[in-house]
């Protein structure tokens, strides 16, 4: 008899919802976790980020918007302590939460570092360095990513923090360095440029925030630098040396080396797949470069039988989200294997999911661009609407903004949409439904949006498609 029958290593937001979800279907389940339950995500990554991005906008928008509605504060200003003591007591009550979830699912927590054997054994060594053995019908690798370093003179030296280190500062720096231009730096350079410090972006790409929208991206630099943030793109970081202001960064831009100074160079280059001691000696499996390769017809199962993963260790999209909704996908094809119907399709749908970056405005985005469709050969229409139209939107004296959807020519069926405007996190969910579904421009059109409220948009963009947006000048039409 085995111990379990599903081992997950990792208690991150894959491993812990496939925990649970394995519970409910029936499956004795167990979950190891070396740290905290949660992952990055709720102790390192998204919760303890947003809750220093909403601070921050607050105070921003307390000190600099409120005295053009007549509200005046002068006096403002923050305890940069307090707002750590906030971000950190939000993630421990999530965390709290989680471990309450487990608890009442009846999934046992095992404390320690697991490291899988050929036969599924997992061996875990606990904080004291004693070991116990678990075996299992099924293990299920949920062991996340950590944060990469770029390979440079200096990235080792006191004072270059990866996102990690972001969270442990204890006082306001008064100025930054952030390599990298993707989701973690802008967001970094958000917080600490509407709290006042003094932020450079050095992006090695040729726009920040690349893999999104071009016009997203355009505006969000023209957005940050207002806020005087200096970006630097098409910049590759040469080395990293100490000086009187703190580090300095040298790096190439245009064929001329050029300098960039701060208190604090943060790496936000991206992250890597954390496999470290998971895998003992008698084990062989597949792998893509770093990551674990897996089959996701089988539900993500490994080239070891038995063994899955999910998450930043396997190749594709690495958001919290799309681990949650594979460790969900995973255990579904594991009950049905388990019931005899080898054939089931689980019900969560793994093509459309939406990308959210939390700056202000927020952005996010699903499924095609107009020029990833223009690159597959698909004909398509697009709609767009402006949201300074928008009644909320000017109530609310929200920046620049726009939401945009790509609909085939011939169906009108949603292909993708993106979005950059005051809860567009929270309003992209509308159009992710619409492409799992294989839902029209039409259907949605179907839907009565409330006034006055940021969704409104949602209707004028879809109208936008066939040039019928009420609130928009009409666009000349080719003769």
């Amino acid at each position: 008899m085995k111990d379990f029958d599903l081992i997950v290593i990792g208690a991150g937001p894959g491993g812990y919802v496939a925990a649970i979800k394995a519970a409910k279907l029936g499956m004795k389940t167990a979950i190891i976790e070396d740290i905290r339950v949660g992952g990055t995500c709720l102790n390192r990554g998204c919760i303890p980020a947003k809750a220093m991005i909403h601070a921050a906008g607050l105070y921003k928008e307390i000190k600099q918007e409120g005295e053009a509605i007549g509200i005046y504060a002068d006096q403002a200003h923050f305890d940069y302590q307090k707002i750590v003591n906030y971000k950190q007591e939000t993630s421990d009550e999530l965390v709290g939460g989680i471990e309450a979830l487990l608890d009442g699912n009846g999934v046992e927590r095992i404390p320690g570092k697991g490291t899988l054997h050929g036969d599924k054994r997992v061996t875990v060594k606990g904080a004291d360095g004693t070991e116990a053995v678990y075996t299992a019908e099924r293990v299920l690798i949920a062991t996340g990513s950590v944060p990469a370093l770029i390979p440079v003179p200096g990235i080792d030296l006191p004072g270059v923090l990866t996102s990690d280190g972001v969270f442990q500062l204890t006082e306001m720096p008064e100025s930054l360095v952030i390599i990298g231009g993707g989701v973690i730096g802008v967001e970094f350079a958000t917080v600490f440029a509407n709290l006042g410090a003094k932020v450079t972006i050095v992006e090695a790409l040729p726009r920040i925030l690349q893999n999104l929208d071009k016009e997203i991206s355009q505006n969000l630099k023209m957005i940050l630098k207002k806020s005087d943030v200096d970006i630097h793109t098409g910049a590759l970081v040469n080395k990293i040396e100490a000086s009187d202001q703190g580090l300095t960064v040298f790096y190439e831009e245009k064929g001329k080396e050029q300098t960039a100074s701060g208190q604090y160079v943060v790496c936000a280059a991206g992250r890597k797949p954390y496999t470290d001691g998971l895998f003992a000696e008698d084990v062989t499996i597949d792998m893509d470069g770093k990551q674990i390769d897996t089959d996701e017809t089988k539900g993500f199962e490994t080239s070891v039988k038995g063994v899955y993963a999910i998450g930043d260790v396997v190749p594709g999209i690495k958001l919290a989200h799309m681990a949650s909704a594979q460790g969900i996908y995973c255990v579904e094809k594991m009950a049905a294997e388990r019931d005899g119907n080898t054939s089931c399709i689980p019900d969560i749908n793994l093509n459309a999911i939406p990308a959210c970056v939390y700056t202000d405005p927020e952005i996010a985005q699903v499924g095609m661009t107009e020029a990833d469709a223009k690159e597959q050969g698909i004909p398509v229409k697009t709609g767009k609407f402006i949201m300074s139209a928008n009644g909320k939107s000017l109530i609310t004296h929200e920046e620049r903004g726009f939401i945009k959807v790509v609909a085939k020519e011939d169906t009108g069926e949603i292909l993708g949409a993106q979005m950059m405007c005051a809860r567009a996190t929270d309003m992209i969910s509308e159009y992710v439904t619409a492409i799992a579904n294989g839902m029209t421009v039409q259907q949605l059109l179907k839907s009565v949006r409330p006034h006055p409220t940021y969704n409104e948009g949602i209707t004028e963009a879809l109208e936008d498609v066939f040039g019928e947006s009420l609130h928009t000048v009409p666009r000349r039409r080719k003769k």
